[in-house]
């Protein structure tokens, strides 16, 4: 029975939405450290619901019972903390009263340190126990995020302090007389950004070139617009955890000024950050950040700052008049921790002053030169060599006419295996032109390509030594160069799996793994049917041979038809293994 579309989309859909965004089972322990539902709405500020206490005094091992209430609401996250440190860990445990409507939570590896909801079911009381701790400060303070529905919920609503006997008394700082919720950052951003001022009043980075946030959402941006004193800097892109840029004096990470975007728990927060080397990144003051302001919509984030273009004495900052290389990059982020940017950053192709004329640029993910390597290394060992091998192992008997003082298909095959063998020289130089010596950071990548490389230089020289055919030792020596060229074709395909997934390739596009593949089932394919069709051919002279009967005559009808066959199959399987190369080349020419 067939299943309706829009069923289909809207369970898609359900299946893509985050696993804290909605839980109306309560299971919310990733929400413990911020106490904010992500559900990509505006807390309210005026809290209606209250939390009471059994007593306001207390000693460590009591049990207060605690009470939240209030008008009719379906989830809830209740934690206890220390008054004097309200954004550090949850403090002491919770035992229910009634587990049909709440549940514990283990936050911080603390069991039972939170309590939470058990369904979506309409509630107006909840009762609980807080058990003191043995080491609990002399203040505690119970907060609770109460949401009434999907959009309308309140975040870390105070509850009273409760101080032990002897402690001196709690005196609430300023800051913390309001509801916290209303001390949460809140987007300015109502629409996405423009690219309608790029090159005119917006100094522009955008990839692809023809990118607009307005009207394509998965593409990158940044803009740079300056005034007498300042730029205001604008930045967007499909992120699910981060994206930053920095200034560069050079191509590579490391002393660089960097800004970076951090989405967390539905909020993000813009912070400058310096970069020493390849490490992580270091986070600095936002006291030089001006007009923050950020959007999150569609699975885009879009973030805006202002800037003053010179910060005379402050660290780590570069003054903006200045030319510098930009990096765009993105990455996974959790509880606002960022980790390894998931692909190669966008580079700008030369080094540019944002304060200057206004510019519509774009850059890459890859540098020419690793570009050229992996070029090079796919026309090697998905053209020449692979064609190379299917002329030396099926086309013997079809090719056999003598050509410059050897057979036809003796010097296809020398051809393309020796220009297999200088390709993959050239293309392995050039990785270490780009590096300036040894990539640690590439995986068995590099390692692989080393054993190719030692393999795709012993053939050729191996091959300068061949015995007459009649030798003793001709038999070693076939055995010992088909073992040593298909052990090098194995290693450079794996090289080449290897090397699509560094990040230098733009990784998050599967596509290219699923060409490869396509390739090897395409070349192992024509050799298998290659191998069926020699050995029938064989069987048939067989049997002709046998009978004794138009020996000669039939033998040449049959020969005649399998190097047809042969040269058919050849045929195809060339103009498949060009197209396959164009796709890769092509891909590397996008990056």
């Amino acid at each position: 029975m067939a299943v309706p579309g829009h069923i289909v989309g809207s369970f898609i859909l359900l299946l893509h939405i985050s696993s804290v965004a909605n839980y109306p089972n309560g299971k919310v322990a990733k929400s413990c450290n911020g106490m904010i539902p992500i559900h990509g709405h505006t807390p309210h500020t005026d809290p209606v619901h209250n939390i009471s206490v059994s007593q306001m005094t207390f000693r460590p091992g009591d049990q207060l019972k605690v009470t939240l209430s209030g008008p009719v609401f379906k989830g809830f996250l209740l934690e206890a903390r220390n008054a004097e440190d309200l954004s550090g860990l949850p403090i002491g445990s919770f035992t229910l009263i009634d587990s049909q409507v709440s549940q514990l939570l283990t936050c911080e590896d603390v069991q039972g340190s939170a309590v939470s909801h058990t369904s979506s079911s309409k509630k107006t009381e909840i009762e609980v126990f807080w058990n003191a701790p043995s080491s609990a400060p002399n203040h505690i303070q119970f907060l609770v995020t109460v949401v009434e529905k999907y959009k309308s919920y309140w975040v870390k609503i105070p509850g009273p302090v409760v101080s032990q006997p002897n402690a001196l008394p709690f005196t609430t700082p300023e800051a913390a007389t309001a509801p916290l919720s209303t001390l949460l950052p809140v987007s300015h951003l109502t629409k996405s950004f423009s690219a309608l001022d790029c090159g005119t009043k917006k100094f522009c980075i955008r990839s692809p070139s023809s990118c607009d946030p307005e009207k394509e959402h998965a593409c990158v941006f940044l803009s740079f617009t300056p005034d007498d004193q300042s730029v205001m800097v604008e930045m967007s892109g499909p992120s699910e955890g981060y994206l930053s840029f920095a200034f560069s004096h050079d191509r590579w990470m490391g002393d660089d000024d960097a800004y970076v975007c951090i989405h967390d728990n539905q909020i993000v927060h813009i912070k400058p950050s310096h970069l020493m080397g390849r490490s992580h990144p270091v986070m600095d003051s936002e006291d030089i950040l001006k007009d923050l302001s950020w959007r999150l919509a569609d699975g885009v984030m879009q973030c805006s700052f202002r800037r003053n273009i010179t910060l005379p004495g402050v660290k780590n900052r570069f003054d903006l008049n200045t030319s510098y290389y930009i990096f765009l990059a993105d990455g996974a982020a959790n509880d606002g921790k960022i980790y390894k940017h998931s692909q190669q950053p966008l580079i700008t192709y030369e080094k540019y002053d944002v304060t200057d004329h206004p510019k519509n640029i774009g850059g890459s993910r890859s540098m020419f030169l690793l570009k050229a390597h992996g070029a090079l290394m796919f026309v090697a060992w998905v053209t020449t060599a692979s064609i190379g091998v299917l002329t030396a192992r099926f086309f013997k008997p079809v090719w056999s006419k003598i050509f410059f003082g050897k057979a036809v298909w003796f010097q296809v095959h020398r051809v393309l295996m020796l220009t297999t063998s200088a390709l993959t020289c050239i293309a392995f130089v050039l990785p270490f032109i780009y590096r300036g010596g040894w990539s640690w950071c590439a995986g068995y990548h590099p390692y692989l390509g080393c054993v190719v490389m030692m393999l795709a230089v012993l053939q050729p020289l191996l091959a300068a030594f061949r015995p007459p055919l009649h030798h003793p030792r001709r038999q070693w020596f076939n055995w010992t160069h088909w073992s040593i060229g298909t052990a090098a074709r194995i290693i450079a395909v794996a090289a080449i799996f290897l090397g699509m997934d560094l990040s230098g390739l733009n990784r998050s596009d599967p596509r290219k793994t699923y060409a490869m593949i396509g390739f090897v089932a395409w070349h192992v394919g024509t050799e298998i049917i290659l191998e069926i069709h020699a050995y029938r051919l064989s069987r048939k002279v067989e049997i002709l041979d046998d009978t004794r009967i138009q020996i000669l005559q039939s033998f040449s009808v049959a020969e005649a038809e399998g190097h047809a066959f042969k040269k058919a199959v050849l045929a195809i399987y060339v103009c498949g293994n060009v197209t396959f190369l164009i796709i890769f080349l092509s891909a590397i020419s996008q990056l």
